[in-house]
């Protein structure tokens, strides 16, 4: 967290969302500060974009609070979501303008004029790295700098608080890099960050805290370190094997002493409470069920191991 005195600015309580009689968003609470980047972990479908679309002032909340900097929001007042910056998955820009008109179109929606208007443009081009390229039309950008800019639209009227939802879906690896950058780069100047993701890594790299969220409901939260520690007594392994991975996680499971075993991107992640005394059980119980196991690794416990361990299920798809 930058050091910004820890101002909060974001205040939500009891956030609650029904969608006919199913429950999207079950009591969410999350607090953000000035300078933090606050990450809102989980699969698709667990509430993430309904819960920041409450936040945001664009969906009607079935009950709970929502005050930013002070200032209530609620989806009659606009008040508040002057203060916001919210950057959809999708693009909102005009393919066949360049990035600098793009931003002036935006900016002149939100009041801005002039000079002033010209040096946040600027300001804005740096932030997200497109100075270079922002006389180039948008539909001549790749994916991940058409997310940028998207960002950088986000950003002119100087919110208190930036949302970004899911922003490297479908981008490339180097893309993604140039988002994370930039938003780390946000945090430094004192805005407040709600970034929703379901990679691990993101979560892990850029957020000072992450509230894990399933089934509607925030499950934990904390910093990265607290949250490694809700299993930090358990061991992470993986096996690597050929053949029937089901049938290798059920075949582990059966091992005393094994919290969870699931088949995860072609490999078998097992959580353990000793996990290095329990290996050659493991192997043993594969070699039993006619499974070459290739590899075998014991992993240190990360914001994976922390979402299997709370929910039972993987995080990747």
């Amino acid at each position: 967290m930058g050091d910004h005195g820890g101002q909060v600015l974001v205040r939500c309580r009891g956030l609650v969302k029904h969608f006919g009689d199913r429950l999207v968003v079950d009591g969410v609470s999350v607090c953000i500060a000035a300078g933090e980047i606050y990450g809102l972990l989980g699969p698709n479908g667990a509430g993430k974009s309904t819960t920041i679309r409450m936040i945001c002032g664009l969906l009607r909340k079935d009950a709970g609070s929502v005050t930013i900097d002070g200032v209530a929001v609620d989806e009659t007042t606009t008040a508040a979501r002057a203060k916001i910056g919210y950057v959809p998955q999708d693009i909102a820009l005009y393919p066949d303008l360049t990035a600098r008109e793009n931003l002036r179109f935006f900016g002149q929606l939100y009041a801005l004029r002039g000079a002033a208007l010209e040096q946040r443009i600027g300001e804005v081009l740096e932030v997200v790295d497109l100075a270079d390229r922002a006389d180039e039309r948008v539909e001549d950008y790749s994916g991940g700098m058409k997310r940028r800019i998207n960002i950088g639209a986000g950003l002119l009227h100087r919110p208190v608080l930036l949302v970004l939802d899911e922003p490297t879906v479908g981008v490339d690896p180097q893309s993604r890099h140039a988002i994370l950058e930039s938003v780390r780069r946000l945090s430094v100047e004192g805005t407040a960050v709600l970034y929703t993701t379901h990679y691990m890594e993101e979560a892990e790299r850029i957020c000072d805290r992450v509230g894990i969220i399933d089934r509607g409901a925030l499950i934990a939260e904390g910093t990265r370190r607290e949250l490694v520690a809700l299993v930090s007594e358990h061991d992470r392994i993986e096996l690597a094997a050929t053949g029937d991975l089901d049938a290798l996680a059920r075949a582990v499971r059966s091992v005393e002493g094994i919290e969870s075993a699931d088949v995860i991107a072609g490999a078998v992640h097992v959580l353990a409470s000793d996990g290095r005394k329990l290996l050659p059980a493991l192997l043993e119980v594969a070699d039993r069920n006619k499974l070459a196991v290739s590899s075998v690794e014991v992993v240190e416990p990360d914001l994976e191991a922390v979402f299997l361990h709370l929910t039972g299920t993987a995080l990747r798809e």
